[in-house]
């Protein structure tokens, strides 16, 4: 039958290779998505069939680009042969203030944060129907619902996620594919440095976390591939906050 395989956007640094490296110890053979950076996606696919003696196959997509999303998803099947498990990872944004924000800042944002995850899932969904199921996971942030500085554009397209979440698990429950969204707190990655406020953010999730540390992109991976498995399946559309309790505070 052959293995298990997951598709991560976005899945060659960060959060994104830590959900793969979790997914390759269980044994999935995987799809790596990058836009940019080929040698950090080929760095990854090595080190990960290296060490855990999987298939990876790594795919270069511009996913806020709906002809990118299905040669994506094409070129798994035809590698492959089937899917199982799709992580909406990739994401993109710009961070300014409202009065800053231009309609290309708007349009870039929701492409690549709202738009690809429905589509994608909508190719995924004609994937998993052929071996009967399978499991969507999406990357939100607390900014989804709290009024972070400079997060505006990015905030409501992860709000976006959380709603399309609630929709695709509905609507795709008869394919026998449970879809949910995990919603992490800081985490100290690439995509962070582009904050201009990253020292505040993460000092302030050090310093005020109730678990005493920030929370890391293993954490965040440990939660996605729960979601995945049997004993999830009873958990549809709910969006799982990862963030050591830091959200429960009230800020001061």
């Amino acid at each position: 039958m052959g293995n298990k395989v997951a598709l991560i956007t976005g899945g060659s640094r960060g959060i994104g290779k830590a959900i793969a490296e979790r997914f390759a110890r269980e044994q999935y053979d995987l799809v790596i998505n990058y836009m940019r950076k080929k040698s950090k996606a080929e760095e990854t696919k090595a080190e990960l069939e290296e060490k855990y003696g999987v298939k990876v196959h790594t795919v270069k997509a511009n996913v806020g680009e709906l002809d990118q999303i299905r040669a994506l998803f094409a070129e798994t099947e035809e590698v492959f042969g089937r899917l199982d498990v799709f992580i909406n990872n990739a994401a993109s944004g710009v961070q300014r203030p409202l009065m800053e924000i231009e309609e290309h800042h708007w349009d870039w944002t929701q492409d690549i944060n709202a738009k690809a995850y429905l589509f994608a899932s909508q190719e995924a969904a004609k994937l998993m129907e052929k071996n009967g199921g399978g499991a969507i996971v999406s990357i939100s942030s607390l900014g989804s619902i709290r009024a972070l500085p400079n997060y505006v554009v990015v905030g409501v397209s992860k709000a976006a996620v959380e709603a399309l979440t609630r929709y695709l698990a509905v609507e795709l429950a008869p394919k026998n594919i449970v879809v949910n969204t995990v919603s992490g707190g800081a985490v100290d990655t690439d995509a962070l440095k582009h904050f201009p406020n990253r020292e505040e953010l993460l000092e302030t999730a050090r310093k005020k976390n109730p678990s005493g540390r920030i929370v890391e992109p293993e954490d965040i991976a440990e939660a996605v591939y729960f979601l995945c498995t049997p004993a999830a399946s009873m958990i549809r559309g709910q969006t799982i906050i990862v963030d050591g309790g830091l959200s429960l505070l009230v800020s001061e």
